[in-house]
């Protein structure tokens, strides 16, 4: 494109700055620090009767294996802001179109995909380069007209930013995740190490009290991957406060530290991690044991309505089904009864006959 041309041939004044995990801005020093007791969302607060668990269903189980045979095809990929991410080949390249993508992944589908293809338009063919070659002033002249519902121009440019900083910093994303994933640990007491535990041997809602001293750290890291993702959801925003004053937009790439059920964030980790036809699995050192379900409206509408994983709530017109961590959580135990190394294995799906409907897929009920 021609803004691809003019990035390439412009110099670069500015070089990229070694940014430690020392936080000197002045917007983040009053903040409170990392929080992993935040960050539990008190798994074990209500006692309510919805509160339980649906136990183990044979036929539920033979319709998941069911639909995921039949729509986890990469025909099925074509209105998914997956299929632009999946054209790039290089694994670099495809990281930061997911994240970008993810990012974006609000809106109809087809207005999804358009701001895709927008947002990674002055990026060319291998955007992990240019964009990490790129200037403060470039980025901000590639994505100064960009506009996508409530993304504004400014919170495109610290996005960018953010990610050209974590890959001059740690070389990759994937880097990035896993030194957050690393530090939590660390900073974490051992005896508080069972953040969240194995479902077989830990009830479910007692994740994350500290009452189960037995289960070993290495489990806890294992199967959780909440901690992780939130310092990493606070690495990228103080990456962007150095580009733009009001920093990355917090509904763009939530933390959900504070409840939110973070989908563009889960979604994101999805394709990163998970390997098979549709989702490319672009990082090695992330188990798909760990992932989150991402909650959209078909898959909220489906775990409610056909699964019986979510209790039955009231639909707001303008908004629709509101959901939270605690809901995205119990929702990935519920699908751990059917595939406990792979919870997040039906998410693409189980929402397909509402987002690509095909004929036939009405047999399904997920619309």
């Amino acid at each position: 494109s021609g803004i691809h041309s003019k990035i390439m041939k412009s110099s670069s004044s500015e070089r990229p700055k070694k940014v430690s995990w020392q936080i000197n801005d002045e917007r983040l020093k009053s903040k409170p620090k990392y929080n992993l007791e935040k960050v539990s969302w008190q798994l074990n607060s209500s006692k309510n009767s919805d509160q339980q668990l649906p136990l183990y269903n044979p036929a539920i189980s033979c319709f998941l294996e069911e639909i995921y045979a039949e729509c986890n095809r990469s025909e099925r990929l074509k209105l998914d802001p997956l299929a632009i991410v999946k054209r790039y080949k290089a694994r670099e390249d495809m990281e930061v179109a997911g994240l970008i993508c993810s990012t974006l992944a609000f809106g109809s589908v087809e207005l999804i995909m358009r701001a895709c293809e927008k947002a990674l338009e002055p990026l060319g063919e291998h955007p992990a380069k240019t964009l990490r070659e790129m200037a403060r002033n470039e980025i901000e002249l590639a994505w100064s007209s960009f506009k996508y519902r409530f993304c504004f121009p400014k919170d495109m440019i610290a996005l960018m930013w953010a990610i050209h900083d974590a890959l001059n910093c740690y070389g990759s994303l994937e880097a990035l995740f896993l030194e957050c994933d690393r530090k939590w640990l660390q900073e974490k007491p051992e005896e508080d190490c069972d953040f969240a535990a194995n479902q077989q041997e830990v009830s479910k809602y007692e994740i994350c009290t500290g009452r189960h001293e037995s289960l070993s750290c290495k489990m806890s890291q294992q199967q959780n991957i909440l901690a992780a993702s939130s310092m990493f959801v606070r690495r990228m925003h103080e990456l962007a406060l150095e580009a733009v004053p009001e920093g990355l937009r917090k509904n763009l790439l939530p933390d959900p530290a504070n409840g939110s059920a973070a989908k563009r964030l889960f979604l994101f980790l999805r394709w990163m991690v998970r390997r098979d036809e549709i989702d490319p699995g672009c990082w090695n050192s992330v188990s798909p044991s760990r992932l989150i379900v991402p909650m959209d409206t078909h898959m909220i509408r489906t775990c409610t309505e056909r699964l019986g994983f979510l209790p039955q709530r009231k639909i707001q017109r303008k908004s629709g089904v509101a959901v939270n961590l605690r809901d995205a959580l119990r929702v990935t135990d519920a699908f751990r009864l059917y595939a406990p190394e792979d919870p997040v294995k039906y998410d693409f799906a189980l929402t397909r006959p509402g987002i690509d409907p095909h004929p036939g897929d009405e047999r399904f009920l997920c619309l």
